[in-house]
């Protein structure tokens, strides 16, 4: 092009001519007038002279002759000045006005004229632009339908531009680009959206139009739409037609479109065309992913050779990553250490960092995958990975697959291999020292071990007094011996080294509760509410403080939000029932402990408050039901089936009553209080055994008194620590065998207050029947919690000791 051009020059340089020398156009312009000597003005007589009579009189001078005046009395030309505002025709007193404001403002610009068809196609061709642009904005704000909006609004403004570029004749202008990026754009807002059948027309159009360079490539992201149909013959064919398509020049697409036909054939359970297309992305340019699907893939075939090949490849990927010690600041350049310091911390320095995290996560996964497989036992095939590791460029992976060793033995319940494995670490370096010593503690921990595991716990502090797993571990020892604050100050301390660490301040919140303070308790449990969203054991500890703290209405409120997270938990469903039920809502409370049973009807507090509830509400047939599971649950408690037999007798149903009177005599024959409502209820009934059962109750009572004597006169004669023993004792020995220490065998208050129109015993003698029987549920202030926070409390320790150390994910 130069060249051309170059010769183009010369042919038109031979037409030009120079000028002769005798025609100088610049001559005369050096030509010096005396009379412009400004210089000597003051001591020109003449001139002063001119100047105080006459001056602007004089005719001007001829420019062709000096010192001659102009014969036709034209004047002289100041062109040499104009610029500067300074003209020969300035008359006498006039301002001088170079930039001309005296002749007022400049005009108005024209008005650019819109009406034109070619303005009309720019400013569309604009809007069109803009469209693309807000559709990708939103995108990536994450308004898919937006995007989409603003993608069909484009192709709808694109061809409208079309239309009037045909009507104004201007069909050669037509911007390919634009188009193809409205239909493209089009595309990708509906795969995004998930329409995919739109998608591919889109796709298709594009692909379809030969006018469209490049457009072929497209077929791979009509390869990924058949993908995530799970349509995997069509994205195996489309990805192989992309990869036709595209030269050997662009290397890396080609490899990414390889790698997606592999993993194709992987879902498609084609291992063997899998393992070819992985192979041959190994031998052209190897990465990590690859090798680690191809590992895969030989352990689906179990090729044993084949994959310790692959983990042998896998290892030998280069990373790309520079050297770590170039990061580390030298002693001597300031500048060079202030260099390090802007670029420790870049985007550049952590994609570095998280390349190596993938790649090392890949090789211990790999690892723990092929260790059982490639040899003949799980211990051999580890220890081949590791010396594989020690001889690689991840040389510090080694201790983490010994440690990985060690956990899979836990996982196999070989917890001796698993002690003696660790054990091996006690003389290596600090860092894996100290985690091998902190899943020590932990194991002993849960063997109740304390004493090793307080030993295991100081040893990893020694070795890493920064590892918080190693600090809570020692906490915990400390909390089970009843120290609390000392195992405050260890989770404090473990919270300031990691201050995420979310098991040290759930630890340190149910050490503040055991030491009754209960608002630093309530502070760490909605801090880590804070952390721990949807966590059921974070929300149960603040209803449980806000229940100490008579605070039932946010008790309840924190359990509704536990039940949201596990609404099938009886214990949670019995305890809502219950603060409602000291609220007073007795259906409310009704309500969850009815779920609870539900989910659990072997709970006796929960069968205990639902027979009681429907006793009190005059429904003694529907409270029969609980108590007979109360009575299958728990068949040597002789107060189950009298409350049975008191409900038929409450009910009316006196001959059911009467057979279970029975029954329990049978069962139970020293028990007082059935023979005395056997002897009764046969009294009323005019029935011939009465006289049986009345003998059988003198003989019991008698034998009673008999016993209570022994166990009197035995008191007088021992002293009184043992006296008391012998009261426990034979409190125990007649409670076992009758009814007689009602302590264990009371109704709640509720049911001794309940009227009893409907019984024929208590017209005739109430005090009597009062005296002689007493229900045997108990007062209602003394039952029993239903349990569910000393469950949850007792398994705070299950699963939060130690961080992730010991089940890596």
């Amino acid at each position: 092009m130069f060249r051309v051009r170059r010769v183009s020059g010369v042919r038109e340089m031979e037409n030009v001519h120079l000028a002769v020398e005798e025609d100088d156009l610049y001559s005369g312009y050096n030509d010096y007038n005396l009379t412009l000597d400004s210089e000597e003005l003051e001591n020109n007589a003449g001139f002063q002279q001119a100047v105080r009579t006459s001056h602007g009189r004089r005719p001007p001078v001829c420019p062709g002759a000096p010192g001659r005046p102009c014969a036709d009395g034209a004047a002289r030309p100041m062109t040499a000045v104009r610029a500067a505002g300074y003209t020969s025709s300035m008359s006498r007193g006039s301002n001088f006005d170079p930039l001309g404001q005296s002749r007022g403002p400049a005009p108005p610009l024209e008005a650019k004229n819109e009406d034109t068809p070619e303005e009309k196609i720019k400013i569309l061709e604009k809007k069109v632009n803009d469209l693309i642009e807000e559709s990708c904005m939103a995108h990536s704000a994450g308004a898919s339908q937006l995007a989409l909006e603003k993608a069909k609004e484009a192709g709808r403004k694109e061809r409208a531009l079309a239309r009037q570029r045909e009507q104004a004749g201007n069909t050669e202008q037509i911007c390919l680009d634009l188009t193809y990026s409205v239909l493209l754009n089009l595309a990708n807002q509906y795969a995004n959206n998930e329409m995919f059948p739109e998608a591919l027309n889109s796709y298709q159009v594009i692909v379809r139009n030969k006018m469209f360079s490049n457009a072929g490539r497209l077929k791979v992201n009509m390869a990924n739409i058949y993908f995530k149909q799970k349509n995997y013959p069509k994205a195996i064919k489309f990805y192989r037609m992309a990869l036709d398509q595209i030269s050997n020049a662009h290397k890396e697409v080609r490899i990414k479109i390889m790698q997606n036909i592999g993993v194709v054939f992987v879902r498609m359970g084609q291992y063997s065309d899998a393992i070819t297309s992985f192979e041959h992305i190994m031998s052209e340019s190897p990465n990590i992913r690859t090798g680690f699907n191809l590992i895969l893939c030989y352990f689906a075939v179990g090729d044993r050779e084949r994959m310790k090949k692959a983990f042998q490849k896998l290892i030998s990927v280069p990373l790309g990553v520079d050297d770590e010690d170039k990061y580390l600041p030298s002693t001597d350049d300031s500048s060079a250490n202030m260099v390090v310091e802007a670029i420790k911390n870049d985007k550049l320095h952590q994609m570095e960092r998280d390349l190596k995290l993938l790649a090392e996560k890949y090789i211990m996964t790999a690892a723990k995958l092929i260790a059982p497989a490639i040899e003949t036992s799980f211990a051999t095939g580890f220890d081949w990975c590791v010396d594989m590791v020690k001889s690689s460029q991840y040389v510090e992976l080694a201790n983490d697959l010994e440690i990985n060793k060690a956990i899979t033995y836990l996982r196999q319940r070989d917890f001796n291999q698993a002690v003696e494995t660790l054990k091996t670490f006690e003389k290596k370096d600090s860092r894996v020292k100290s985690a091998a010593a902190t899943n020590l503690s932990f194991l002993y921990f849960l063997e109740k071990d304390y004493e090793q595991a307080d030993r295991y716990a100081d040893l990893a502090m020694n070795a890493d007094r920064y590892n918080p797993a190693a600090l809570i571990n020692k906490g915990n020892t400390v909390f089970v011996k009843n120290d609390q604050e000392k195992a405050a100050e260890f989770y404090k301390e473990a919270l300031r080294n990691d201050s995420c660490c979310t098991e040290a301040l759930y630890n340190l919140g149910l050490a503040y509760k055991r030491q009754n303070r209960l608002e630093e308790a309530l502070d760490c449990f909605l801090k880590l509410h804070a952390i721990l969203r949807n966590s059921a054991q974070v929300m149960y500890q603040l209803a449980s403080l806000y229940e100490l703290l008579e605070d039932p209405q946010q008790a309840i409120d924190w359990l509704m939000k536990v039940i949201s997270v596990t609404p099938t938990d009886p214990h949670l469903l019995a305890k809502l029932g219950e603060l409602h039920d000291g609220e007073g809502d007795k259906s409310q409370a009704f309500q969850y402990y009815y779920e609870s049973f539900r989910y659990f009807p072997s709970n006796i507090d929960v069968i205990e408050w639902l027979g009681a509830y429907y006793i009190e509400t005059q429904f003694c047939e529907k409270a029969i039901q609980y108590f007979e599971r109360a009575t299958l649950i728990q068949p040597s408690q002789v107060k189950w089936q009298l409350v049975v037999a008191s409900c038929y007798r409450r009910s009316g149903n006196y001959q059911k009553a009467l057979e279970t009177y029975k029954d329990i005599h049978r069962k139970f024959p020293e028990n007082v209080e059935c023979l005395r409502f056997l002897v009764r209820l046969c009294t009323d009934m005019g029935l011939q055994e009465v006289q049986d059962y009345a003998t059988r109750l003198k003989k019991v009572e008698k034998m009673r008194e008999i016993r209570e004597q022994r166990v009197k006169s035995g008191r007088e004669g021992s002293a009184r620590g043992r006296r008391d023993g012998r009261e426990g004792s034979a409190g125990s020995a007649d409670s076992g065998h009758s009814s007689s220490s009602t302590r264990g065998e009371r109704l709640s208050a509720r049911m001794r207050s309940l009227p009893g129109s409907d019984e024929p015993y208590e017209t005739s003698s109430p005090k009597e029947l009062d005296a002689s029987y007493v229900d045997p549920l108990g007062p209602q202030a003394e039952r029993p919690k239903t349990g569910a926070k000393k469950r949850v409390e007792d398994d705070d320790f299950a699963d939060e000791e130690l961080g992730d150390d010991l089940l890596p994910e």
